[in-house]
């Protein structure tokens, strides 16, 4: 038996739907941020900057592109002969086939994964939150309170608590209670969604509820640690930690990369964030080219003005095009004197020339106003857009649509237009 302190089991299988079209063909996870990241890689350097070299990936939607992504992990130095990262998709065993039905319900499904390494503790985290945060002080926090289990947690403003576990503690940071998203949160204190257990606390309680239907570790987990009197810590954190679980937030925090003094700062020497890139020509701006408050990837070509954005690797944005607020992602095409405000076009999409996106009356979008809103306009990953089209705010479009298919070459606000497939 191969003996770790700590290891990481990474929770990386979620749909993502808030963010609407960018997530339909992949994972929250394998979304790019910040023009040559995937949002996964904030999670994964974490753990090799903390000294963790054995994490277990938990996958399951559309998981095609984060497990090419992690590959066997030598971007993050995790390709480790014993521990490293494993890819750990849901599997047919000899009695049952079962996807994984939450949160908790995943991490059983992978005990034998972590027995293999008779951890002293094991770290659970997300692999859809944008932070940097060093998991060895939060251990030593966990272990100088002798926890059974330690919840890393930070305060949001009043109004918001309601999306998040709250909790409420002791002078000594001790839990004394737990609310799963309450409608009337009586703290501010949230849960990050990052946990450290003790191994035995973790595989007995995994045990205790394996029958529990979706079982879960905010709804279920860490309710029966509680109600069986173990010792569950507040690790409160204090640096940047962003949860881009929407269009809005996900834009919002590529925005603040671009900031004169960004508020999460990518350029940090002692705390690097790793990634796998492909090896690629270098950035091209051509004569005409004006730039300003730019984060640019590697191959792209700028031949018109961008301003205020995130150009993502081998994009090109055409002569006369013109591109502010918004994010423009890998191998996409901004055509000859197009407009995008506050626009985001997801990987390998197209807008064809004498285009605009995002002009107009600002509309509730009528289809899904939850996710399509703040102004944003969306173009889905390999979607293409005709010449001469204008393009309304709080809008999406999907699929390799046509001039046919907009009302006298128009998209209003407020309206989507899906060529092919569906969006529940």
């Amino acid at each position: 038996m191969i003996k770790k302190e700590m290891i990481a089991m990474l929770l990386a299988g979620g749909q993502g739907s808030r963010l609407g079209f960018l997530t339909s063909t992949v994972a929250k996870p394998a979304v790019g941020f910040g023009a040559k990241y995937r949002i996964i890689d904030f999670a994964l350097s974490n753990c090799i900057n903390s000294g963790i070299d054995t994490v277990g990936v938990l996958t399951q939607y559309q998981p095609l592109r984060l497990n090419t992504h992690i590959g066997i992990g030598i971007p993050w130095d995790l390709d480790k002969n014993i521990g490293g990262v494993s890819i750990l998709p849901p599997y047919e065993g000899s009695t049952n086939a079962q996807w994984y039905s939450g949160t908790a319900n995943a991490i059983y499904q992978n005990l034998r994964y972590m027995e293999r390494y008779n951890p002293d503790y094991v770290l659970i985290l997300g692999g859809d939150h944008i932070y940097k945060m060093d998991y060895e002080a939060m251990l030593d926090f966990h272990k100088a309170r002798n926890a059974d289990v330690t919840i890393s947690c930070i305060p949001v403003p009043m109004e918001e608590a309601s999306r998040f576990g709250v909790v409420i503690t002791d002078d000594e940071g001790r839990i004394s209670e737990f609310e799963e998203k309450p409608a009337n949160p009586r703290s501010n204190l949230a849960s990050m969604g990052i946990y450290i257990f003790n191994w035995k606390v973790l595989h007995d309680a995994l045990i205790e509820l394996k029958n529990q239907p979706g079982c879960d570790f905010g709804k279920h987990v860490i309710p029966y640690c509680h109600n069986n009197g173990m010792g569950i810590y507040a690790y409160e954190f204090t640096g940047y930690w962003k949860d881009v679980g929407t269009l809005h937030s996900y834009w919002e925090a590529n925005m603040e990369l671009i900031d004169l003094v960004p508020v999460f700062n990518l350029y940090e020497e002692f705390w690097r964030i790793y990634t796998s890139a492909d090896v690629i020509r270098p950035q091209y701006i051509g004569k005409n080219a004006y730039i300003e408050r730019c984060i640019i990837g590697e191959g792209a070509e700028i031949y018109g003005v961008a301003k205020n954005s995130v150009i993502g690797p081998g994009v090109i944005i055409k002569e006369g095009a013109e591109v502010y607020d918004s994010i423009i992602m890998k191998d996409s095409i901004v055509g000859n004197n197009s407009r995008v405000y506050k626009g985001i076009l997801a990987e390998n999409s197209r807008l064809g020339s004498n285009c605009a996106m995002g002009i107009g009356e600002e509309r509730e979008n009528e289809k899904w106003p939850h996710i399509y809103n703040n102004g944003l306009t969306v173009l889905a990953e390999d979607s293409v857009v005709p010449d001469n089209v204008m393009i309304g705010k709080n809008t999406a479009i999907s699929g390799i649509t046509e001039a046919s298919d907009y009302e006298n070459n128009t998209l209003q606000s407020g309206k989507c237009l899906i060529k092919v497939g569906d969006q529940d």
